[in-house]
């Protein structure tokens, strides 16, 4: 069942359009302007990060914060902070891109994003017009750099579970409490720290590092991520003047799990920066390295890891840039000029919460299958720390844990979703399964429409049976957020495929093959999850009733992916590299 399509596309609609008619935005239709600033920061992580990258994770913060600067002085810590504060106030698409450069280096990447993300931007959506006066141009340039103090030692995933306080006594907050693995630690100037005030009323505040009061520990001994700083940040009778209270007093939920939104669309795109130069380095030794004879290239097992790498970065990019087009939509029809301006902007996108996550799950579990292939393809040399590989499966595996870990953020797909389901304006989940099934001519898209029917029948199911219920059995939930995971990810990749094909871009072809070899996959996983979420939610002859049903939905047949693997590897065996690049 279509929406109506003069409507924004709304979060959670992609279930129910036919497959492959949404708008989707793809980095081969990105702006003049955002390659440029895309391209000055390869540049720069080319030239100034990757060659140190060694002192970086020796924890050189120092150099740390030069860089951070150098940064600022091209623009690319201001990319999100509007004109009138100092920065650029480009969109999300140009953010992305300079994501996928500067994820190149684990650490330094964690405390970019710490800084420009979660650190800069809740003064940037929630600041008065004072606050970002005196914050953001100093954050924009790199003068000052920002850390975000959420998380306690108790109340990690329950990140609303914080126990430090905030009292108000004579026009200055007193703040104590501890807060836990806080990135930029070491060598931040502002904290956003929540606390509760008078115990109960969750807030953020403003705290800088020269405040009475505030002190940090240690840095922790990290499995990755070795370079970037990460420490507790100790108040003990913290005094802040009464005007560094942000956003309100109570608004701290709706700034903490409004920038974690942001946070979980950037890492997913993050995600995929990293897995460009993995590729790169295990196709270099792939091919130097040889065995009976024939370089490692040669063999189909390897070329099967080589072409997965590959087809992991195609989705995953194709995700990610189809989230930030809608949320770019959503955003531009928002203004800085309004006084609720950064309330608007947030609630767009909150809108995407589902997507932000989903591309979160994605891109972070996909890069650590990456990863796990490049350290198998070096082999013994994998498992040397005199190789790259070994470090990117130590720096990847936060991934999974920051932003929320991968199992809370599927509890939230799941209820998200299911709660949009409901109610007079919710979406159409019934009128959905109950829709005739209209299947494309194309094959691909055959295979996402058939995809999309089967995971509708059983989640419909889970609605009408357990509604938001089904969140007390959370191996349903997930296999429901699997679900919805693998079908955004499937048409995400056979649209941009499509589209590539129909502008004659010179890597269709590859395109085609990438986008096929994961939605052949993604069919059998998503048949699979169907099933065993039916098995949990009926019984009997109900369950043998709804097999059949998922089983008379034939898919077309399967292609020789073995095929399409070899050609693949061939493809980036000759480049030398992921080859499919907006720059």
């Amino acid at each position: 069942m279509a929406l109506d399509e003069t409507q924004l596309v709304r979060g959670g609609s992609f279930m129910f359009h036919p497959a492959g008619t949404l708008p989707q935005f793809t980095p081969e239709e990105s702006g003049e302007e955002a390659l440029a600033i895309a391209e000055a920061a390869r540049d720069f992580v080319n030239g100034e990060i990757l060659p140190r990258d060694e002192a970086i994770d020796h924890l050189d913060l120092e150099l740390t914060r030069d860089l951070l600067a150098k940064a600022g002085e091209l623009g690319i810590l201001g990319i999100e902070i509007p004109e009138a504060y100092g920065g650029l106030d480009l969109d999300k698409k140009t953010a992305l891109l300079v994501l996928e450069e500067m994820a190149k280096q684990a650490s330094f990447s964690t405390s970019y994003t710490a800084h420009t993300s979660i650190g800069t931007l809740p003064i940037v959506y929630f600041g008065n017009h004072e606050q970002k006066t005196k914050y953001l141009p100093k954050l924009a340039s790199g003068e000052w750099c920002a850390a975000y103090a959420l998380t306690e030692a108790g109340s990690g995933s329950d990140a609303l579970g914080a126990k430090a306080s905030a009292v108000l006594e004579d026009g200055h907050w007193v703040l104590n409490g501890t807060k836990a693995w806080i990135t930029n630690a070491g060598f931040a100037d502002v904290f956003v720290i929540f606390a509760k005030i008078n115990g109960s009323h969750l807030s953020a505040f403003i705290v800088e590092k020269t405040d009475p009061g505030i002190s940090t520990g240690s840095e922790e001994k990290k499995m990755g991520i070795k370079g970037s700083s990460t420490r507790a940040v100790i108040l003990e009778n913290c005094r802040i003047p009464e005007n560094r209270l942000l956003g309100g007093k109570g608004k701290g939920a709706r700034i903490a799990l409004g920038i974690l939104n942001v946070g979980r669309f950037k890492l997913g795109a993050s995600s995929v920066g990293a897995g460009k130069r993995v590729l790169e380095y295990t196709l270099k030794y792939a091919g130097e390295r040889t065995q009976f004879g024939k370089p490692l290239t040669a063999f189909g097992l390897v070329q099967q890891k080589l072409a997965n790498m590959a087809v992991r970065i195609f989705v995953g990019e194709s995700m990610s840039f189809r989230t930030i087009g809608y949320l770019d939509e959503a955003l531009a029809r928002t203004s800085w000029d309004s006084d609720t301006g950064g309330a608007d902007k947030m609630k767009a996108i909150d809108e995407y919460a589902v997507e932000a996550s989903m591309s979160k799950v994605w891109g972070s579990e996909a890069l650590f299958a990456t990863a796990d292939d490049a350290v198998q393809t070096f082999g013994g040399a994998g498992f040397s720390a005199e190789y790259p590989a070994e470090k990117i499966y130590r720096d990847c595996r936060i991934n999974r844990i920051f932003e929320g870990t991968n199992e809370i953020n599927r509890l939230l797909i799941a209820g998200t979703f299911l709660k949009r389901c409901g109610g007079t304006d919710g979406l159409p989940l019934a009128a959905a399964v109950a829709a005739p099934l209209n299947l494309p001519e194309d094959d691909l898209l055959r295979l996402v429409a058939l995809a999309k029917a089967r995971a509708l029948r059983v989640i419909a199911l889970a609605q009408s049976d357990r509604g938001p219920r089904i969140l007390d059995n959370q191996e349903a939930a997930a296999r429901i957020s699997n679900l919805l995971i693998e079908l955004y990810a499937m048409e995400s990749a056979v649209v941009r495929a499509r589209k590539m094909t129909a502008a004659g871009h010179r890597w269709a072809g590859l395109a085609r093959d990438l986008a096929e070899v994961h939605a052949q996959e993604a069919w059998n996983r998503v048949q699979a999850d169907a099933r065993m979420l039916a098995a949990e939610l009926a019984s009997d002859g109900v369950l043998d009733t709804l097999v059949a049903e998922l089983l008379a939905m034939h898919a077309p047949a399967p292609a020789a992916l073995s095929t399409l693997r070899q050609r693949i590897a061939q493809t980036l065996v000759d480049q030398g590299r992921y080859p499919i690049s907006a720059l």
